[in-house]
């Protein structure tokens, strides 16, 4: 199958926007020792990003929480009194961590944009961490501030030793702050002067963010991105968006005044706040943030809100294709519904298409290591490759298949996943060791996921290195078993892993969610799966769950929790 008219019209309008002369003009750099393509004309930092974006659309409304709504000039305004606070009252100085430790509010964007003027080094906590693990991300950081909602206050306050210098609360009272040792956001604006007194000079490899990893495999990492990773990253997304709005324009298609973003994935996430916050500050997109995801209300927003454009993890699209609201509700502003952060089952796609006519679905594959940048596959081109998640993106993303040795793969073989560009972080805070493992000398990141191309170029994510289940010396993906598993249609969640076996090394576990109101039997549905799977994939044990699988404070399910649990369910059944 050859590359699609979509893909050529994408090439064009990408060459198109990058050309030389062009404000997006893309040329070359060398960033520590190898040679990158980069954007010729960026702001150098993220400091000059938002210096450049927010006052262009200053009168425009930005954020819209329950019934508050700010402009791009009220959270600009208040991140520069937030810059001032920190640096006058608290000493905060170019290069020391200030951690961000709450889920989506209107601060934790303006508290974002105020610690990056004055060089600060921003650290976006988990919000769903426990206190074990936020003590852990603001020891591992060296953060000597937080800025945080009352519940991650109450977790932070409950950790042995103060773990950083200063804790401000939002969305707290002044009494409870005071107990839990915090003062108020309030409080810490009254005492400080309306601006910095200085802005130092920041550079393009100097430190912006560090982003932790989901560590379920150990301790997490964080991934320690530049200001030009964080800048090219976004820029690279923002001509991915304006390559799109060529093609709607050339097609005669009515645009609205104002793009409008449901906010429904964290923003401590590298989706949340790359391609959704960057990207929506330099477009002058309106952001409609949700205080926890919920589909009937993601509904209702869509319609109040017009929203446009729709981001989450699979499951929440799924969610929002199988509420039984859903045609009750006007959904004709809506225009995509991207997925990323999980694969989505290659039978949702066209499921997404029929039940939301008109709609485009489209999926992305990025890391936290590389700023979210990776590969994307959207509109016609999902629904004829659903199993892909796309073609690297241009401009910056190069990517390659390699075995084992790190050698190259052609077309069709397995490897990992290697990505380079300059939108990749430098490293892993404070681990020379992890650092070297995933990241070569000549620039590509080790992915950890198992993948291919195809002759056009596409990329299919096979699974996790981790994920693979080797039974009898055979490699079994548990991602083609989920999708074995998902194409029956009472299925609404699986969730596929190995079992220890003594004569097999591994068996195959699943476990599933009906959908409302549907009845599944184990046996029936391993039967099902039987006629597309070679045997030795055929899970050996299935339980159907009877609520929904657990998730991760992501979205995605919660696959280790699950592996954990039923090979401890599996041990009792062989000990019995």
């Amino acid at each position: 199958m050859a590359l699609t008219e979509l893909d050529h019209a994408l090439d064009a309008a990408v060459a198109a926007i990058t050309a030389p002369g062009g404000q997006l003009a893309v040329g070359r750099a060398t960033i520590r020792g190898v040679d990158y393509p980069v954007f010729e004309n960026a702001p150098p930092s993220l400091r000059e990003y938002f210096g450049l974006f927010m006052p262009a659309h200053r009168d425009r409304e930005f954020l819209v929480y329950f019934d508050e709504r700010l402009r791009f000039a009220d959270v600009e305004a208040q991140a520069t009194r937030i810059a001032a606070m920190l640096q006058h009252r608290h000493g905060i100085a170019k290069g020391d961590r200030v951690a961000i430790a709450m889920r989506n509010y209107p601060e934790w964007i303006a508290a974002f944009i105020g610690a990056i003027a004055i060089g600060a080094v921003v650290v976006p906590l988990n919000a769903w961490w426990q206190t074990d693990e936020l003590a852990y991300g603001l020891r591992d950081s060296g953060a000597r501030l937080a800025i945080c909602d009352e519940e991650r206050l109450r977790r932070i306050a409950a950790i042995d030793g103060r773990p950083c210098q200063v804790l401000i609360a939002v969305r707290t009272s002044a009494t409870v702050a005071a107990e839990l040792g915090a003062t108020t956001l309030e409080e810490a604006l009254a005492g400080a002067l309306s601006e910095p007194w200085y802005l130092p000079p920041l550079y393009p490899e100097d430190d912006a963010t560090i982003m932790y990893t989901s560590g379920s495999t150990g301790d997490p990492k964080g991934a320690v991105a530049t200001h030009r990773s964080v800048v090219s990253g976004a820029l690279n997304y923002l001509v991915q968006g304006l390559a799109m709005l060529q093609l709607a324009q050339s097609q005669g298609i009515a645009l609205p005044e104002q793009q409008v973003m449901l906010l429904n994935v964290p923003l401590f996430h590298i989706t949340g706040s790359v391609p959704v916050m960057l990207v929506s500050i330099a477009i002058g997109r309106k952001m409609v943030i949700m205080h926890r995801w919920d589909a009937g209300e993601a509904l209702r927003l869509i319609e109040k809100e017009r929203a446009t454009y729709f981001v989450g993890v699979p499951t929440m699209s799924l969610e929002l294709m199988m509420h039984p609201d859903r045609d009750k509700y006007d959904l004709s502003s809506l225009v995509d519904i991207a997925g990323g952060g999980a694969p989505r089952p290659p039978e949702h796609v066209e499921r997404l298409a029929q039940a939301f006519p008109g709609k485009n679905p489209a999926i992305g594959y990025g890391l936290t290591e590389t700023n979210g940048v990776g590969a994307g596959n959207l509109r016609q081109n999902y629904r004829l490759k659903p199993d892909s998640t796309g073609r690297p993106s241009k401009p910056l993303v190069e990517m390659q298949i390699c075995s084992d040795d790190g050698a190259p793969l052609p077309p069709g073989e397995v490897g990992e996943v290697c990505i380079r560009s300059a939108a990749n972080v430098r490293g892993y805070w404070m681990k020379p060791e992890a650092t070297a493992a995933a990241f070569t000398p000549d620039g590509w990141f080790r992915t950890g996921d198992l993948g291919r191309f195809d002759e056009d170029g596409y990329l299919y994510i096979v699974d996790r290195k981790k994920d693979i289940i080797i039974r009898g010396g055979e490699n079994i993906s548990a991602v083609e078993v989920e999708a074995a598993l998902y194409a029956h249609p009472a299925v609404a969640e699986a969730s596929v892993f190995g079992l220890p076996d003594e004569r097999m090394g591994e068996i195959v576990g699943a476990v599933v969610f009906a959908k409302p109101g549907e009845q599944l039997e184990s046996e029936a549905l391993i039967e099902f799966v039987r006629r597309d799977l070679a045997a030795f994939k055929v899970p050996a044990r299935l339980w159907i769950a009877h609520q929904p699988l657990p998730k991760l404070g992501s979205g995605k399910i919660d696959k280790v929790s699950l592996r954990s649990h039923y090979r401890a369910v599996h041990a009792g059944l062989r000990a019995a």
